[in-house]
């Protein structure tokens, strides 16, 4: 089976992120593989174990974006591939990305497809179900089980806190949402035998691809730090007393009454 992962490298949004003339700053940044990726990662493994093939994690970015296709590899991926942008492209979107992605793909056997449900720098969770369209092929999004019986497949997906059950068949691209797998942490043999593993590194010229090719369909005019959080406050006196200046509060001044 031949199975392939959609990874993509964002910030660690645990960590301070700083902005500087509409820009985030990337110097002394933390970078991670994106959350949700990760449950992809983890389920494309557990996967490949139970059917047998190849796990193949591609990531469209900056050369940087290496370091965290070194840690799929060391927690069990068999293949890298970097699709290195990082002197081709200004700037980009969701569909530059997939179309990318699916000028990639477009020589590829594939059974199946597994990405995040959403990167939580951009938020958009386009680029999953966009290189499922433009590949024809099904999707399923926010998947929390899956089960592959030949070429059959039954998914279990979220919607909103309930489950919807559906029944497709490979080729398939899913994306993967919390409570699919708990991802593994890379072991130490795993992080040394990472280093040995191919990762391949693609420009756009090697995809016949130009910028014109893949120009960005959406613009970001701004990016700013939401505003500081004002100090809470705390009421005093009797219980009584209390209670009528909190409804005081919450008519005049947060007018939620």
């Amino acid at each position: 089976m031949n199975i392939y992962v959609l990874m993509k490298r964002t910030f660690d949004t645990e960590e301070k992120i700083s902005i500087n003339g509409g820009q985030i700053e990337e110097d002394g940044a933390e970078f991670i593989i994106n959350p949700y990726d990760e449950y992809a990662v983890e389920e494309a493994i557990q996967i490949r174990d139970a059917h047998e093939g190849e796990v193949t994690v591609v990531s469209v970015g900056s050369e940087e974006a290496g370091k965290q296709l070194r840690m799929a590899l060391a927690m069990g991926a068999d293949k890298a591939v970097l699709i290195n942008t990082e002197d081709d492209l200004k700037e980009g979107d969701p569909f530059t990305t997939a179309k990318i992605l699916v000028q990639y793909f477009k020589d590829k056997e594939v059974d199946l497809i597994l990405a995040g449900n959403v990167a939580i720098d951009g938020g958009s969770g386009q680029v999953g179900p966009r290189v499922a369209a433009m590949l024809d092929i099904p999707y399923v999004t926010t998947i929390t089980n899956i089960d592959i019986d030949g070429s059959n497949v039954s998914i279990t997906r979220d919607v909103e806190g309930d489950s919807e059950m559906i029944k497709t068949s490979l080729p398939v691209l899913v994306t993967c949402q919390q409570g699919l797998n708990d991802p593994r942490y890379p072991s130490l043999p795993g992080i040394m035998k990472a280093k040995k593993k191919p990762l391949e590194e693609l420009e756009l010229a090697d995809l016949d691809l130009e910028e014109d090719d893949v120009e960005s369909k959406t613009k970001i005019l701004d990016i700013f730090l939401p505003p500081d959080k004002s100090a809470g406050r705390i009421l005093e006196g009797d219980l009584t007393h209390q209670v009528q200046e909190l409804v005081s509060l919450l008519r005049s001044e947060a007018k939620v009454i």
